[in-house]
């Protein structure tokens, strides 16, 4: 995994320096809890996945103007708009190895410097002069709040299915994924079928990557997730491992996961046990091979472009996807 994520630093590397130069010069707030506060997310060790998408996508689809590394930050912002409002939401107390924001600033502080984000990324995106894009982001920001939302009212609930599970991933997770690489095409103004294939990408991509999110809660540990380990479980989010493991267990066993899901205040060895559980069920092996095919459907998306170093950098994105520990 150093490896393959060596190379795509490597490979990204002036794409990545452009970017972050980007983000900062772009936020530009009247007061400065704005900026203490957008600064304590955007800036404690993001990955910079989504605006690298589009700036990859948009190249792959010969863009030639000047302003794909401007617009990129639309996504990162979107982005960190969303983790402040989680962790609100959530109750979080970690984050990339250091306290939730609103623990330091407050929740009402938190709240809105989400909301300042989000309204600095349409003033970003405005710029672009393209109807099409603006339509595009209102349905991202509201597939993104329906799938939290989602989340929210299932939050603790033992019957959620597979299907109602994807659901709420490819909204909350993907669709801002999926839109970085689609509105990356369309700023190129690439056609149709250019379009709909990075499309599909990002939205494979974007499935993927939350799957291998949540086995992370099971098969990582605090130091290097940077969030307290079994956070997801205590905050009552039912994810793919668990869902697979509660519809094969024993009836014994089914009692005895449904009693520490249940259960907010469950022990480290309650943890402990659980995750032998979900081994012993397949629901760890179950969710890392659904998470593999669609890092191999989303690099399959890929083909129908010449092969070049941006197309070999987006696979490496792919694969990368189920090799993160963080």
């Amino acid at each position: 995994m150093s490896d393959l994520k060596s190379k795509i630093l490597e490979m990204a590397a002036e794409d990545l320096a452009a970017i972050e130069d980007e983000l900062k010069a772009n936020l530009t707030p009247y007061l400065d809890i704005v900026s203490e506060a957008a600064g304590h997310i955007l800036f404690s060790g993001g990955k910079r996945i989504r605006p690298l998408l589009l700036v990859l996508c948009a190249r792959l689809c010969s863009y030639s103007d000047n302003y794909d590394k401007t617009f990129s930050v639309v996504f990162e912002y979107m982005h960190a708009a969303s983790l402040l409002h989680d962790d609100v939401v959530d109750g979080a107390t970690l984050r990339r190895g250091k306290p939730v924001a609103n623990a330091i600033f407050g929740n009402a502080p938190a709240v809105l410097v989400g909301d300042y984000l989000l309204s600095r990324s349409v003033s970003i995106a405005s710029k672009a002069n393209q109807v099409e894009v603006f339509k595009e982001l209102g349905k991202i920001t509201e597939d993104m709040s329906q799938g939290e939302l989602h989340q929210l009212i299932r939050k603790g609930c033992i019957d959620l299915s597979e299907e109602e599970y994807m659901e709420v991933i490819r909204r909350k997770t993907a669709t801002l994924i999926q839109g970085a690489c689609r509105i990356g095409a369309m700023i190129a103004h690439a056609p149709d079928e250019k379009r709909a294939a990075l499309s599909d990408f990002g939205l494979h991509l974007g499935l993927a990557f939350q799957m291998a999110d949540d086995l992370l809660d099971y098969t990582s540990d605090t130091t290097v997730l940077g969030k307290e380990v079994g956070a997801d479980l205590r905050e009552g989010k039912v994810t793919l491992p668990l869902i697979h493991a509660l519809k094969k267990a024993s009836i014994s066993d089914l009692r005895q996961m449904k009693a520490i899901i249940q259960n907010t205040d469950f022990s480290l060895q309650d943890f402990e046990d659980l995750k032998g559980l979900l081994e012993t069920y397949g629901g760890i092996t179950y969710t890392q091979a659904l998470a593999a095919d669609h890092v191999a459907r989303a690099k399959e998306a890929l083909t129908i472009f010449s092969p070049s170093e941006t197309r070999d950098l987006l696979s490496l994105l792919a694969e990368y996807t189920l090799a993160r520990k963080v």
